[in-house]
This record gives structure tokens, C-alpha cells and sequence, in this order.
């Protein structure tokens, strides 16, 4: 199931179910957004100095509270994270997910920490959202917001994702449904209702500040758990500061290579500059030689 694209005049909410937001970066960040020709809901948790404890933006119930409201609006297309940090999983049990599932479907876009919400809305209803670079960011870059923006007004033009310095890991092709997000929330979240698996999917993955030592742990953690039983192939995104890349490389082909099947890494989505925006939820077909994920349709209807 796919939500309708954006169009002129739509009304985005930017919610915050995670951490607090850092106001001079979102201030940076609206401009660029009202420049779309959307309507702004800015939600009471984006533009509060944080909650108790101060990691989160507001109190569990507050911010499910808000990403619910966002959702049940009638006027609002959007709902996008304005930050990740940490905090998503633990308002997912407090959202009224009976109310959402009855009005129409919108767009659910954030990355990072928003991992847990992008798993809970598929596993509920089988809904494509946006894996998408998060407006109060440094990362939030003139080329990271416009592949945004594209995706969500245009999404038949960006049905090609293709990685410029692509390095293959494990050569070949494959289609199947796009799966994934941050690493660390997809391990945190073996033995949750929501988790699913990977089986019959293209598995997108990425992180940020991990040792080599813990992406091994995690890592691991999804394979004696099954989790990637039944993979199609997989893409990796940035892994910044995480350590030496070479030790990363080592690692992720070391672990994953015996899955048999494509592993293309360097794609470049994730806790980096300029990232695109990756779509989940919707077949794909991956080439390894070219570099390309190659959507069977628009992310958005």
C-alpha cells in the first residue's frame, strides 16, 4: 500500500517522537521547507527545550500523543521526524494505532531512531514510507532536502537510486521488497511484534558512533535470530564514525557474504551529507554492477 504523493498547498507536520530538537538547526530547516509550497504543523514537542530525561523531547505519552494528532489531521499528507536521537520505541505502544488505521494513509518520513516507527507502521498495514534525511540536521544539505523533496512531489523521478562510489561486496542481482534502516533499532527490536523479518526483502542498513566491536554484536544478533533468513540481497548505507572503514569492510563481508546473495556497500544513504532519500516497503531490484536500486514503481501513488 503506497500514500498519495505531496502536492502544492499539502500540509506537512513535523513531529517529534524522539529527541529534543535543536532549534537553530530547525529554524535553518523551515525555509527551506514552506519554499515546497506545503502548509507547516509544527508539533508543541518540536519546539520544546526536552523532556524528562532530558534525551527525550517530551514525556512518552506527549509524544505519542503528537505523532497520533499529526496523523489523524485530515489536512495533514505528511508526517516527518524533525530529529531522530532516541525515545521512538518507546512511545510505539502508546500510539492509538486502531485510530490511525482507520482514516487515509500518509506519508511517514524520518530515519535514525524513527527505524522503530517505520516497522511498526508496515508491520500493521503493509504501508511504503520514506527513509529520510531529518530537517533539524547539519546533514539536512541542499542535496539531501531536494532528493526529499523530489521523492515526496515527484516520486516517479526517483525511481533509480544509484550509488556513486558503490563498492560491491558480494556481486550479483535481486529483487525483492526494501526492508531496514539503522542497524542498532532493527537489533533492538528482535523479539517485538513489529520486527517481522527480512525474508523475501532487499535489506537497507546503516549506523552511526558504533564501534566495529557492537555493528559485529548486532549484527550477529540478527543472524542467530533469523531475522535475514529468506534474504534477497542487501544494501549498506554510511557508517560514520564508526571506526576504521577497512575494519567495517572486513567485517560486513565477513558476517554477511555467507548469506549468498548480492551486498553492495557505499550507497551513501544514512548519517552523512547529501544523503538521498530511501524508500521503504516497495519491490526493488538490485544491481550490483551498475550500482542501482531501481523501484518497480513510484515510492507515493
Amino acid at each position: 500500500m503506497r500514500s498519495a504523493r505531496l502536492r502544492a498547498g499539502g500540509t506537512v507536520a513535523l513531529v517529534a517522537p524522539s529527541g529534543p530538537v535543536p532549534q537553530d538547526l530547525l529554524d535553518a530547516a523551515v525555509p527551506v521547507l514552506r519554499s515546497w509550497g506545503v502548509k507547516l504543523r509544527v508539533g508543541a514537542g518540536v519546539r520544546t527545550d526536552g523532556g524528562v530525561p532530558a534525551y527525550l523531547a517530551a514525556p512518552d505519552e506527549a509524544r505519542a500523543a503528537e505523532f497520533t494528532a499529526a496523523w489523524l489531521d485530515p489536512e495533514v499528507r505528511c508526517v516527518l521526524a524533525a530529529r531522530g536521537g532516541y525515545g521512538a520505541q518507546r512511545m510505539v505502544d502508546l500510539v492509538d494505532w486502531p485510530a490511525l488505521a482507520a482514516v487515509e494513509p500518509k506519508i511517514l518520513a524520518g530515519s535514525s531512531d524513527v527505524t522503530a516507527l517505520h516497522r511498526a507502521v508496515h508491520a500493521r498495514w503493509g504501508l511504503a514510507t520514506v527513509l529520510s534525511p531529518m530537517p533539524a540536521s547539519v546533514l539536512f544539505d541542499e542535496v539531501a532536502s531536494e532528493h526529499l523533496r523530489r521523492t515526496l512531489f515527484e516520486p516517479e523521478h526517483t525511481r533509480v537510486l544509484r550509488a556513486a562510489e558503490a563498492d560491491v561486496l558480494v556481486p550479483g542481482r535481486a529483487s525483492g521488497v526494501l526492508v531496514g534502516g539503522n542497524l542498532s533499532l532493527l537489533a533492538a527490536g528482535i523479539g517485538t511484534a513489529e520486527q517481522g523479518s527480512a525474508r523475501e526483502g532487499i535489506v537497507l542498513l546503516e549506523d552511526v558512533t558504533e564501534s566495529v566491536y557492537r555493528i559485529d554484536r548486532m549484527l550477529t544478533q540478527l543472524l542467530r535470530s533469523g531475522w535475514f533468513a529468506g534474504v534477497r540481497g542487501i544494501v549498506l548505507g554510511s557508517w560514520a564514525a564508526c571506526g576504521d572503514p577497512a575494519e567495517i569492510r572486513a567485517l560486513l563481508v565477513e558476517r554477511l557474504s555467507p548469506l549468498g546473495v548480492p551486498v553492495l556497500s557505499g550507497f551513501g544513504f544514512g548519517h552523512v551529507a547529501s544523503s538521498p532519500t530511501m524508500p521503504l516497503g516497495v519491490p526493488a531490484s538490485l544491481d550490483t554492477e551498475f550500482g542501482t536500486l531501481t523501484l518497480d514503481s513510484p515510492a507515493l501513488a
